[in-house]
C-alpha cells in the first residue's frame, strides 16, 4: 500500500471561483473567506486521509499559503505560472513518490475515507502502473487524477473528463459524494452543505446572514 503524494492548485483569491461572486458579492459576503474555506476544508480532509503521505499545494496567493501550511500542508509557488495544468505538473514533479494524485481544491465536503477508498481503487486499477480519474457529479469535469509509476499529464479545464480518458487515464467510480461534489456555483455550494461540508465551510455560511439566507442555510 503506497503513501499518496496530493497535488492541489489554489489560484490567487481575485481569479478563484468567479461563478460564485453574484453570491459573495452581496452585502455580508466575503469572496476571499469563502474561498479560503473551500481550499482549507479540502486540505484538511487530504491530510487526515490515511493513504495520504503529503500534500502540496501549489500556489502564488500568500492567504491561501499561509491557511494550508498551518494545516501541516507543504507549499510551492506556481513558477510556471502557466495555467492550471502546467501548474499541477510543476507540483507532481517537486512532490516526488511513485503515487502522485491531483486533487481540486474545492472539495468542502470530502470525507478522508472518500479519498482513500478512491485511492486505493486507482492503486488496483493501475496493477502497480499507470493513471486514472473521478469525474464530478455531472460527468464532465475531474476532481481526482492519480498517476502510479507514470506522469502525471493533467488535463483539467472544460470536458477535462473525456479529455483524460481520451489519453488513458481509466475513470473510477465509487460512493463518494463529497469527492464528486466539486463548488463552482452557489447550487453547488448548497448542495456541499447538504451533503455536510468541512467546519470551515459551514461555519463561514452560518456567521453570515446573506450566505445563509440564500443558501438555505439558516439556523
Amino acid at each position: 500500500m503506497s503513501s499518496w503524494s496530493v497535488v492541489v492548485p489554489a489560484k490567487r483569491l481575485a481569479v478563484a471561483k468567479t461563478r460564485l461572486r453574484p453570491l459573495t458579492g452581496a452585502p455580508g459576503g466575503d469572496h476571499g473567506a469563502l474561498v479560503l474555506a473551500l481550499l482549507g476544508d479540502t486540505v484538511a480532509a487530504a491530510l487526515a486521509c490515511p493513504r495520504v503521505g503529503s500534500v502540496v499545494v501549489v500556489t502564488d496567493e500568500p492567504a491561501a499559503a499561509d491557511l494550508v501550511q498551518g494545516l501541516g500542508a507543504r507549499t510551492v509557488p506556481d513558477r510556471p505560472d502557466r495555467g492550471l495544468n502546467p501548474a499541477l505538473e510543476h507540483g507532481a514533479g517537486l512532490a516526488g513518490g511513485a503515487a502522485v494524485a491531483a486533487l481540486s481544491s474545492d472539495l468542502p465536503a470530502l470525507r478522508p475515507d472518500e479519498l482513500a477508498a478512491a485511492l486505493t481503487a486507482a492503486e488496483a486499477r493501475a496493477g502497480g502502473r499507470g493513471r486514472c480519474f473521478v469525474a464530478d457529479w455531472q460527468g464532465t469535469g475531474t476532481t481526482l487524477l492519480t498517476a502510479v509509476g507514470t506522469a502525471l499529464r493533467p488535463r483539467f479545464g472544460r470536458g477535462s473528463a473525456q479529455e483524460h480518458r481520451g489519453d488513458g487515464a481509466v475513470p473510477l467510480t465509487g460512493a463518494w459524494p463529497g469527492l464528486l461534489r466539486d463548488v463552482d456555483d452557489p447550487a453547488d455550494l448548497r448542495a456541499a452543505l447538504e451533503l455536510g461540508a468541512g467546519p470551515r465551510t459551514t461555519s463561514l455560511v452560518r456567521r453570515s446572514p446573506t450566505l445563509a439566507v440564500t443558501l438555505g442555510a439558516a439556523r
